[in-house]
């Protein structure tokens, strides 16, 4: 399969049309998607369209730019005007959003043809992908299993070779958790680096300025260069604020691996890593030793993971209960517990996040990037159990809580640090893993490279069986 930029430079020369590759991207959808369920609507007669007037332009010497008539998808979260954008909420079933959200106008502007959209859980709020509306989002790489949440859709089409690009959004792991899942790459961006203006139940916009101080919009495809390329394009200000500033990519801090420094955590007893992915993981080190990476084990000094899970839930569970309808509000007071607080109690909190970021950036004064399993486990079976927090992930180890995929990705959301999910081979039971490369405040650029070098040394995306034709 290739990458979103190889076949952008496959129709400049010529060698393929937009349309043939967009007619091409719906016959793969006809022959797989039944048996995965990534797309919640596809957009057939205006991809065709689009693609044809892509390829008139491109006739012209006209170029839109770096994803000219390449075929992508976005996450059902995010608006395209006329189409829903539930969150598979079942009270929006059908309810077209009326314009487009900010990351959809930044991909379009950048030439892309939009054949659909994909996936997800209810309210975002889960590591898979199932809802009243769409039904359940089977991984290519085993059907039986989840490809993730909430961005499981995207992940799990891109898996099967349905499309080039897409974009999801992370509030917790819901870009890393689908790409570990499924063997893709997907990166979570500085915070606030890419708008979220329309990535609201009914595609409505926030108001400007507004920041959740944890969620962000990122890019997903089968290769690092895809998302260095893809955020290039969805970063930068939107409305208001384009009239004061402009936005530059940071370079890398570094373009060999020998040139990096990397400090690495492979397990910790708040979320033991199973014997299923840590050999990888380890493998993955020691790849890196070999091609000179300066590596520094063991967390940044003074760092207590676990105040910093704590910090993180709270924040976690002041948000939601901010933004939820008055009912749900009353019903979560009985069990939110002290996320529900008085605003000096929420300040207090903010500020102790603000002091993790100060903490992990004094760290990457000594390191680029730091490297951590994405998640504890590979893509688990399906199980829609209720309630969620009593469901359970099987590992050779044992039985382990459901949220214990979520402790790994915490320092990068809590810190609003840029983080790269990149894959590092099969389990031996053949389910794809992935390792986490977390860098510094607004150096995007650091984590992506060395994510695309890491390639370079153990291989990058493969896809699952079934669908490498």
């Amino acid at each position: 399969m290739t990458s979103a930029l190889q076949a952008a430079q496959a129709i400049r020369r010529g060698r393929v049309s937009s349309v043939e590759l967009t007619r091409n991207a719906f016959a793969r959808i006809d022959r797989y998607d039944s048996q995965i369920h990534a797309f919640v609507y596809q957009m057939r007669d205006e991809a065709l369209a689009r693609a044809r007037r892509l390829d008139d332009l491109l006739a012209k010497g006209e170029r839109l730019g770096p994803f000219h008539g390449v075929p992508v998808h976005v996450k059902e979260s995010f608006a395209v005007a006329g189409h829903p954008c539930t969150w598979g909420i079942p009270a929006l079933k059908g309810v077209p959003a009326g314009q487009n959200s900010h990351a959809v106008d930044r991909l379009l502007e950048a030439g892309a043809v939009l054949i659909g959209a994909t996936n997800v859980p209810v309210g975002l709020g889960d590591a898979q992908s199932y809802n009243p509306i769409y039904g359940t989002t089977n991984n290519p790489w085993d059907v039986t299993r989840t490809p993730g949440g909430s961005s499981g859709g995207s992940a799990a089409a891109l898996a099967a070779g349905l499309g080039y690009l897409s974009v999801g959004s992370d509030m917790g792991m819901s870009l890393r958790g689908p790409a570990h899942c499924c063997g893709i790459y997907a990166h979570k961006p500085t915070l606030d680096l890419v708008s979220l203006g329309g990535h609201r139940p009914g595609g409505l916009m926030n108001a400007p300025g507004f920041s959740t101080l944890l969620s962000v919009a990122g890019p997903m495809a089968r290769s690092a260069e895809d998302l260095l390329a893809a955020l290039k394009v969805l970063a930068g200000p939107t409305g208001w604020d384009v009239k004061a500033w402009r936005w530059k990519m940071p370079a890398p801090r570094a373009r060999a691996l020998k040139e990096f420094r990397a400090g690495y955590v492979l397990d910790d007893a708040i979320a033991p890593v199973s014997s299923e992915i840590k050999p990888l993981l380890e493998g993955a080190i020691e790849a890196l030793g070999r091609a000179g990476v300066q590596l520094k084990p063991g967390w940044p000094a003074g760092y207590n993971h676990g105040e910093l899970l704590s910090n993180l839930r709270f924040l976690l569970q002041a948000f939601i209960y901010s933004v939820a309808p008055p009912a749900q509000q009353e019903a979560q007071k009985a069990t939110a517990g002290p996320g529900v607080a008085p605003f000096a109690e929420w300040q207090r909190q903010n500020l102790m996040r603000l002091a993790f970021r100060a903490q992990w950036q004094a760290y990457f004064q000594d390191v680029d990037v730091f490297l951590s399993p994405v998640m504890f486990a590979p893509a688990f079976a399906h199980d829609h159990s209720q309630p969620m927090d009593q469901r359970t992930i099987a590992t050779p180890e044992g039985a382990a809580p459901y949220w214990n995929a979520f402790p790994w990705v915490a320092p990068a959301t809590l810190t609003g640090c840029p983080a790269t999910a990149a894959p590092i081979g099969l389990t031996a039971g053949g389910l794809p893993a992935a390792i986490q490369i977390m860098g510094p405040y607004w150096e995007d650029a650091t984590p992506l490279t060395f994510a695309a070098l890491l390639a370079h040394e153990i291989g990058g995306f493969q896809p699952p069986a079934g669908y490498g034709d």
